[in-house]
């Protein structure tokens, strides 16, 4: 809670205490024969009810002064048709009318209603603020990731600097506890990183040197060097920063359709209630009762609930995204993703992981030796299938001792002790050697020792462990499609192991994007894309909502897509699923309820069954219902 919010708090406790005072004071007044005027009757004069409305107008004063100052300047600026100006033309017509009743002879009453409906009012805005701001720390807890400074080294010395001093190729020092000021490589040290205010993943990850760390997160154990890969203004937390920021900048249809139909409503309703209060009163010549029911009913229309719950409803939908580590660019795209019933994927990156594993090896009783030759003909390279195999086979490769030779396309000849060959189908047919041929799904790697063959890897891109349950969900709600570049064997193998419904091969970026349009022109709702790769930010302008994995996504991917995954694994997207759907429902309940209990008390305001207590429940009541309402979408989803 804000001091501003526990000022007001403590403002409203003390104007409803007042209140309740004046209010029980002059019901207990009344049992009494003497005081039958209730404490009017404490001045034996005919004017003694200036005492009640002394009392209930210094409250009026108290509680809704900001209230009556906005209304005012709001008339001098020609806005005059907002909650302010109906509050405020409300309760002084009702103060208004029980002093036309008094200084007439007759019973001075509505004083406390007068009261009680800015009272109330501010009572409601209170809920508003305090479920707003709610809604705003689960945003806004991401600016925390901000950093204050980096420790730059210049020569021997270390001067503490602001980030956006930093160049690229510059080395800073982070120590145990500092946050991350800029995207970097680890040049010296070892440290556990906690990634949790970016990904919400809580367990650290152990990184040394070479190893990537991203801007915003946190060193915990020891102090590293870091070598700048980025400014700041280009690096992740400024990017988060600036998607935190703007989240509320694209609005829904449904927020629209509120805001012009509040301008037309507004006008309308203000409308009816002078007509209301002229026209009968000219024909019955009661002002009073038809003053009386024109101002009720100009208590009800306010219409706080709607412009209020809905815009929160949607603010609550995308702070509960936050929380869940899903950054949404603006409340548009909860109720875009709600009506989606087609899920576009790119494959690598995104339902597979994107790295190389060794997964078989053939013949298994020789496994060892076959990685032992292979990691020595590989020695030299960093290509991810060599990575691969160096990281299966953990001992020393002894790979110096050859004289390495790559023959393009095919392999890699080493010579030493013995003559490697490590390569493809190719490699073995040039050099005559006889090979059992590899049927698995992957790259396969065949391997001979002085020209006999001794046995082959099967390396492939290893599925995400979310892949399966996500696309599970999916196809339950609509369609799902898988798009890659490689070959029909291997995306037949992830279609089948995922459940895929359907799948395209062998695309080029340019592909994809033709394709994507053919999708939408078939799809009854709206078309989902999901990649990570610098290559799919033209698929993700295309589709109708982009999403990207945020925290090993490229930049491009991140800046074309609509919503951002922080944690990189799919199973966020269910997730965002049900806030949407969760959030779109709130969002219609909201103006069911609304709309429906105001359009009953209007009509009963109209006919003089509702009195202004009865108003002020339509109004302020509504409202902080549906801020309640609203607030449910602001939680911790379970994935």
């Amino acid at each position: 809670m804000t001091k501003k919010q526990k000022k007001n708090l403590k403002r409203i406790i003390i104007a409803i205490s007042l209140f309740l005072i004046v209010f029980i004071g002059n019901l207990i007044f009344k049992c009494f024969p003497r005081f039958e005027e209730g404490i009017s009757s404490i001045i034996p004069y005919k004017y003694g009810f200036l005492l009640t409305f002394g009392l209930y107008f210094l409250i009026y004063i108290y509680i809704g002064h900001d209230v009556i100052k906005k209304a005012i300047l709001n008339i001098f600026h020609g806005h005059m048709l907002d909650e302010n100006f109906l509050m405020f033309v409300a309760t002084v017509g009702a103060f208004s009318l029980g002093l036309y009743q008094g200084f007439n002879g007759k019973d001075a009453d509505g004083f406390d209603e007068g009261c009680a409906v800015l009272l109330f009012y501010q009572v409601g805005e209170w809920f508003q603020s305090y479920a707003v701001s709610k809604s705003r720390k689960s945003i806004s807890d991401l600016m925390d990731i901000k950093p204050d400074y980096a420790n730059l080294y210049n020569g021997n010395d270390i001067a503490m600097v602001s980030p956006d001093e930093v160049k690229i190729d510059d080395v800073i020092l982070v120590k145990p506890g500092e946050r991350i000021p800029l995207d970097g490589v680890i040049v010296n040290g070892e440290s556990a990183i906690d990634t949790s205010s970016l990904t919400g993943e809580s367990k650290p990850f152990d990184a040394s040197t070479g190893d990537k760390v991203i801007s915003g997160t946190v060193n915990l154990t020891q102090s590293i060097d870091v070598k700048v890969t980025s400014t700041f203004a280009t690096s992740t937390v400024t990017k988060i920063l600036d998607l935190v920021e703007n989240a509320t900048n694209q609005k829904a249809k449904s927020e629209n359709f509120i805001t012009k139909f509040a301008k037309v409503y507004t006008p309308l309703v203000v409308a009816c209630a002078i007509l209301l209060a002229v026209i009968p009163s000219i024909i019955t010549k009661d002002v009073y009762t038809w003053m009386y029911r024109a101002l009720s009913f100009l208590v009800v229309s306010c219409p706080c609930a709607l412009v209020i719950s809905i815009p929160l409803s949607f603010f609550s939908g995308i702070g509960g995204a936050s929380r869940n580590g899903i950054l949404i660019k603006g409340s548009a795209y909860i109720d875009e993703f709600n009506k989606a019933n087609t899920f576009v994927f790119d494959k690598t990156g995104t339902l597979t992981k994107g790295n190389f594993k060794v997964t078989e090896v053939i013949p298994l009783k020789n496994k060892d030796e076959i990685l032992r030759i292979a990691a020595i003909a590989e020695g030299d390279s960093n290509h991810p299938i060599a990575k691969s195999i160096k990281e299966a086979y953990s001992c020393e490769s002894q790979h110096d001792k050859y004289v390495l030779t790559n023959i393009s396309g095919k392999g890699i000849i080493a010579e030493g002790k013995d003559i490697i060959y490590c390569g493809n189908e190719k490699l073995m047919e040039q050099f005559g050697i006889e090979y059992s041929r590899h049927n698995g799904i992957g790259t396969v790697i065949y391997v001979a020792k002085n020209n006999s063959f001794i046995g082959s890897i099967l390396i492939s891109d290893e599925i995400k462990e979310d892949t399966k349950a996500t696309i599970d969900y999916l196809n339950q709600v609509g369609n799902t499609i898988m798009l890659t570049g490689d070959n029909e064997e291997v995306a037949k193998n992830v279609a089948n192991v995922t459940g895929v419904k359907e799948y395209h091969h062998s695309l080029l970026p340019q592909d994809k994007v033709a394709l994507v349009e053919k999708i939408k022109e078939k799809s009854q709702g709206n078309v989902v894309f999901v990649g990570d790769g610098i290559n799919d930010a033209p698929v993700l302008v295309t589709s109708d909502i982009g999403i990207s994995m945020g925290g090993l996504g490229s930049d491009a991917a991140i800046e074309a897509s609509d919503i951002v995954l922080m944690h990189d694994d799919l199973k966020c997207i269910p997730i965002l699923k049900r806030i949407a759907k969760k959030t779109m429902q709130i969002v219609y309940e909201n103006i069911i309820f609304a709309l429906g209990i105001k359009a009953l008390i209007l009509v009963l305001a109209a006919l003089g069954y509702a009195s202004m207590w009865l108003a002020v429940i339509g109004d302020v009541g509504v409202a902080v219902l549906a801020i309640l309402n609203a607030m449910r979408a602001n939680k911790k989803y379970k994935s």
